[in-house]
């Protein structure tokens, strides 16, 4: 009988995580982890669950924790780095059994946040210090708090650009197509890489909803039957982007074969120009640069390529947001850490990321963005819940790889079908769940 309710639980986490008759879940949570008032009274021995696998094995999480531990000398944090983390996490809040502290994993359907995390704060009390604070409200409290944030646009490599004759950043969507043509008709590189195998780097697509438009509220304008892809909207130029630049051959020769860690020192030794990547992805690709013998100057990155009265705008989203389990036996010790690691490690910095904490600077990595006056768009998440339920709902998704292979397919004639035909399909899916889901 255990093994079968197990079974059937483990099951319900594939589409989207429910406290109903699940070990994970329990009543809306009332204690909140209230932020520590005396470091030396707070004590326990906490776990962190956390994706950054490379930063446990090599050290780095335990150099975090030793600093932490001046200041709260008697908390003891250790690490679960999960290379699956999404997958790992989902099973596991079946169970009481998800550690201390963790990344919100994207199954969990926001209004189901109070049935597996505590309560950090109220809203109007956190949104004045930290950045992102709506993406986890629910009903005036906020159940995570973002370890950082990431601009979005496109990573590429200037020498490439350069060689091309492109010296400025493209204006409009037609102009980011004739820089990628004149790549090919002047160097040997591929001008724009999919990594379409690998499949998740085609959801950052979605991140740059708000940029077209300049509009924090982008997001939440989808929260209805708006038919997301009609001409003009945000999805429609973005999407359209896609697809004219796979239609027009200026892609990697066979998408299939693509790959994610090789494309970082594809793109470092300019056998590549262009990928669609957030701001989190500089450091990355600066260091495979340094490594491939060239140097970190040599990556750029740019806005997506349409204007607002004259400047360029760039949407801020929010990375992974630390949530404390309900469940936790240490939530003043497992807040302790959140805040610390947020607002004093210095990890967003290290990282190049934005900021969660909205005092801080805009990290050297989005030097050019301040320089050329983009436009940063923090991109308001209060609907969030709503549009995942319609997104859900339509069998869609946004933040997932599936529809946006299939319009590369479409592009690259490997499926039958047009744009508009596709566009004229994802409306109509929308809008029908949009009469229930949306409501």
């Amino acid at each position: 009988m255990g093994k079968k309710k197990t079974l059937v639980c483990a099951l319900a986490v594939v589409t989207a995580l429910t406290a109903a008759g699940c070990g994970g879940g329990g009543t809306a949570s009332t204690e909140t982890a209230s932020a520590p008032a005396d470091p030396a009274k707070v004590s326990g021995t906490i776990t962190v669950l956390t994706h950054r696998t490379d930063l446990v094995k090599d050290g780095s999480m335990e150099a975090y924790a030793a600093e932490f531990a001046k200041t709260y000398p008697k908390v003891k944090v250790k690490f679960e780095g999960l290379t699956d983390y999404e997958g790992e996490v989902k099973i596991r809040m079946n169970t009481e059994n998800y550690g201390d502290v963790l990344m919100i994993p994207g199954a969990v359907a926001k209004n189901d946040y109070p049935k597996f995390f505590a309560p950090l704060g109220t809203t109007d009390e956190l949104s004045g210090t930290y950045r992102f604070s709506d993406k986890t409200d629910v009903s005036g409290k906020v159940y995570g708090i973002a370890q950082f944030g990431t601009a979005n646009g496109f990573i590429y490599n200037k020498s490439v650009w350069e060689k091309a004759g492109v010296t400025e950043w493209p204006k409009t969507p037609q102009e980011f197509l004739g820089a990628l043509k004149a790549i090919k008709d002047r160097t040997d590189a591929t001008p724009y890489y999919t990594n379409f195998k690998d499949g998740w780097p085609l959801t950052q697509w979605s991140a740059n909803i708000g940029s077209v438009t300049c509009d924090t509220e982008a997001n939440n304008n989808l929260a209805s039957a708006v038919s997301p892809w009609k001409q003009g909207s945000e999805l429609n130029v973005i999407d359209t982007l896609l697809h004219d630049t796979v239609k027009g051959g200026l892609i990697e020769k066979d998408p299939s074969t693509t790959n994610w860690e090789e494309s970082k020192n594809l793109l470092a030794k300019g056998t590549i120009g262009t990928m669609m990547l957030g701001s989190w992805s500089i450091t990355q690709m600066q260091a495979a640069a340094v490594t491939a013998g060239g140097s970190a100057d040599d990556i750029g990155f740019m806005p997506f390529p349409v204007q607002k009265d004259g400047k360029f705008c760039a949407t801020l989203t929010s990375d992974y947001q630390q949530a404390v389990n309900i469940h936790s036996e240490h939530k003043e010790a497992s807040r302790a850490w959140i805040d610390w690691f947020t607002a004093k490690s210095g990890y967003a910095a290290k990282e190049g990321a934005v900021p969660a904490v909205k005092a801080d600077p805009m990290p050297a990595t989005l030097k050019s963005f301040v320089d050329n006056d983009v436009t940063f768009t923090e991109r308001s998440e209060t609907k969030t819940g709503t549009v995942n339920a319609i997104d859900n709902a339509a069998e869609i998704g946004l933040a997932k790889q599936d529809y946006r292979q299939k319009l590369v397919d479409i592009a690259r004639g490997a499926q039958k079908g047009s744009l508009q035909d596709y566009f004229a399909e994802l409306d109509k899916k929308w809008d029908e769940a949009a009469k229930t889901a949306g409501s």
